[in-house]
């Protein structure tokens, strides 16, 4: 009995230091996130540091390029999304190839209000705006070369 009681206590020893160092880890990741606030999901948190997720827009950042008239390239993905997470690494590369400013929005965190204002209803979803309007969208992982020929036709007005 009393070998069963010390091991009970280990386990809990370590689920609690489990615990305290993935506090630990977050509160090194929170500190100077672009979402101005530390109540994130965790697969939020998950990629703050991922060099593919550094272009993170809040919706009134996005609202006001996209009213500006600007021609405005929206990517609207969730951090735990497979399909995002496999079209993610690829996008953003050939955005830098086609130096195309793409702004990032999460719909882990502000889900709803892209489903009202912009009619996301899937993810991962790209949207090119031109003059406050929608001029393209493309849902779903897609392959390079349906990527290469979105921004060919809107990166290049």
């Amino acid at each position: 009995m009393k070998k069963l009681l010390a091991i009970g206590g280990i386990i809990v020893v370590i689920f609690v230091l489990i615990v305290v160092l993935n506090n630990q880890s977050n509160k090194k990741k929170l500190a100077d996130n672009p979402y101005g606030t530390n109540d994130l999901d965790q697969s939020t948190i998950d990629i703050l540091s991922d060099k593919n997720y550094q272009s993170i827009a809040l919706p009134d950042e996005v609202d006001k390029q996209i009213e500006s008239g600007e021609p405005t390239t929206v990517y609207f993905f969730s951090p735990d999304c497979p399909h995002c997470r496999e079209m993610t690494p690829r996008l953003m590369p050939l955005a830098d190839k086609y130096d195309a400013h793409i702004y990032q929005y999460n719909m882990k965190e502000f889900g709803d209000q892209a489903e009202s204002r912009y009619g996301i209803e899937s993810w991962p979803t790209l949207v090119h705006y031109k003059d406050g309007k929608e001029q393209g969208r493309m849902s779903g992982a897609h392959p390079d070369e349906d990527i290469k020929a979105f921004f060919d036709e809107f990166e290049s007005n």
